[in-house]
């Protein structure tokens, strides 16, 4: 089988399309590659899926956590608090298990066991979270003098937050939150080992490296293959937030602009 056989019939094989069967002999480079590959789009999936969703949800959190009144701010509180507290791993197991005995009270909770929905369910609340205390930092960092000239103007509510605000907090925020984008694509490689099933059981990237290194025993092909992917999603990423940070300081002199460079000593976990 050539090369670009193995693509067509591997290429979509983790969401369901082409041949069924996983190799058993002869495990090729070009295979490896593929089928990793393949397994990728669902880790881009849910990091895609937590991302957009998770940032009007942080937004919510981190307005309601600099709120005055106590039944915004103790909510956004604890809600932050517990979840980043408790260990990702965790909470995968834990939501696994809620869906799992809310499944039987009604249909409608079925979805939610399987890791298409409900494991991005959980990486949603996490990057919510962790992105909602970065934002309500930010809220905290904006000059005053920007509040009183949007006052001076005669910005009030929505106009206010709309026009000062929220693109303020955005500039602020927007280095931290790339890392925090970076870390939640990284983390999807968690799914593998929760008990979420894979839809129809084709799995993730991860699975497809720890399926390689099985039945090779040799795991220093399949994992550095593993790792070159997520070393092209993060160079993405900064290129893509890169733009967006542009944007977003694009009305400050060039000399004050912040901005996203490729740092690796600078990029660490949270």
């Amino acid at each position: 089988m050539s090369c670009w056989e193995t693509i067509a019939d591997y290429a979509f094989r983790s969401l369901g399309f082409g041949e069924r069967l996983l190799p058993r002999s002869e495990f090729t480079l070009c295979q490896q590659v593929t089928l990793i590959g393949s397994g990728m789009l669902w880790n881009i999936y849910f990091g895609l899926i937590a991302l957009v969703s998770g940032f009007f949800l942080a937004t919510a959190v981190a307005l309601g956590k600099a709120a005055q009144s106590r039944w915004l701010r103790k909510p956004s509180e604890w809600f932050i608090f517990v979840v980043r507290g408790s260990p990702l791993f965790i909470q995968f197991f834990f939501a696994y298990f809620a869906f799992l005995s809310l499944k039987g009270t009604s249909p409608l909770f079925d979805p939610f066991t399987s890791a298409w929905l409900g494991a991005a369910v959980v990486l949603f609340l996490n990057t919510a979270a962790y992105s909602g205390e970065i934002f309500y930092g930010a809220l905290q960092s904006i000059p005053k003098g920007d509040v009183e000239a949007a006052d001076a103007y005669g910005f009030t509510g929505w106009m206010k937050f709309r026009k000062i605000t929220w693109p303020t907090m955005l500039r602020l925020a927007w280095p931290a939150y790339t890392n925090e984008a970076i870390f939640l694509f990284h983390a999807t490689t968690l799914v593998f080992f929760s008990g979420f099933p894979a839809r129809q059981q084709r799995g993730d990237a991860l699975y497809y490296a720890s399926y390689f290194a099985d039945k090779t025993f040799n795991p220093f092909v399949p994992y550095p293959i593993l790792a070159g992917y997520f070393i092209l999603v993060t160079l993405c990423i900064i290129a893509v937030m890169g733009a967006i940070n542009r944007r977003l300081n694009r009305h400050l002199p060039s000399n004050v602009r912040t901005r996203l460079r490729m740092r690796p000593g600078a990029m660490l976990a949270r």
